[in-house]
């Protein structure tokens, strides 16, 4: 039996893995999660990675951590502070070594679909951003969910803050540890052929692709069981 730690990203929480949740317990895992504080405005993703590794506290090394989107920049810190057995980036934004994310949007802009920034509030004294263009909000992050999935979803999004997005990435390197990205083809939030292009290049990770947009532990959460525990059965030695 591996432990999944299932890291959410921006503006989510651990709310977001409650379909999939269940779908992997039932294969025979175990299943750990937890709220980042992304709508804390002084949090920092060592801040992140500190929450994540809490909710690790006890567990043995056969840990296969996911990161959806921005989690994506907290699991390699975690796995640089204790054994892992696995990385999995989800639909996720790769940290690139000595930027921030605010760096890469400006350096690669064809990493994510720009159109989002325009259904984002102002920033809030706390430098927090929320979605308010609700209709855009279901384009980019639910598009392919019913729409009783994607409106439940929305009313859940919480604030997030930039500050962790201003500050370069704390790795000098990224981690010696195995991964696979998983892509989904019509994702409307982080562009396709730049994760198929980072995953190989910057990650030399295995790539899954599945149909579907940004949200797939939503939209299709038995697909996801599937293939996530597939890579545990192929990534245990």
């Amino acid at each position: 039996m591996a432990t999944f730690a299932l890291v959410h990203g921006g503006w989510h929480g651990s709310w977001c893995w409650e379909s999939l949740t269940p779908l992997i317990e039932q294969r025979g895992h175990d299943v750990v999660t937890m709220d980042l504080p992304c709508d804390d405005g002084s949090a920092t993703l060592e801040t992140y990675a500190d929450v994540a590794c809490d909710a690790l506290m006890g567990r043995n090394d056969d840990v296969l951590l996911v990161g959806h989107s921005f989690g994506g920049h907290t699991i390699p810190l975690v796995a640089e502070r204790r054994p892992v057995r696995h990385l999995i980036y989800l639909c996720s934004v790769v940290p690139k070594i000595g930027s921030s994310l605010m760096d890469q949007v400006t350096d690669d802009p064809d990493m994510s679909n720009s159109g989002y920034f325009q259904a984002l509030s102002e920033p809030d004294e706390q430098s927090r951003q929320v979605w308010v263009d609700l209709e855009l909000a279901r384009k980019h992050l639910f598009a392919d969910c019913d729409e009783s999935t994607a409106d439940a979803a929305i009313e859940r999004l919480r604030p997030q803050a930039l500050y962790p997005m201003t500050l370069r990435h704390p790795l000098t390197e990224m981690p010696s540890v195995s991964c696979t990205y998983i892509v989904c083809t019509d994702d409307q939030m982080v562009n396709y052929e730049w994760s198929k292009r980072v995953a190989r290049d910057r990650l030399g990770a295995d790539l899954i692709e599945l149909p579907g947009s940004h949200s797939p532990f939503l939209s299709r959460p038995h697909a996801l069981a599937d293939v996530l525990t597939r890579i545990a059965d192929m990534s245990n030695g």
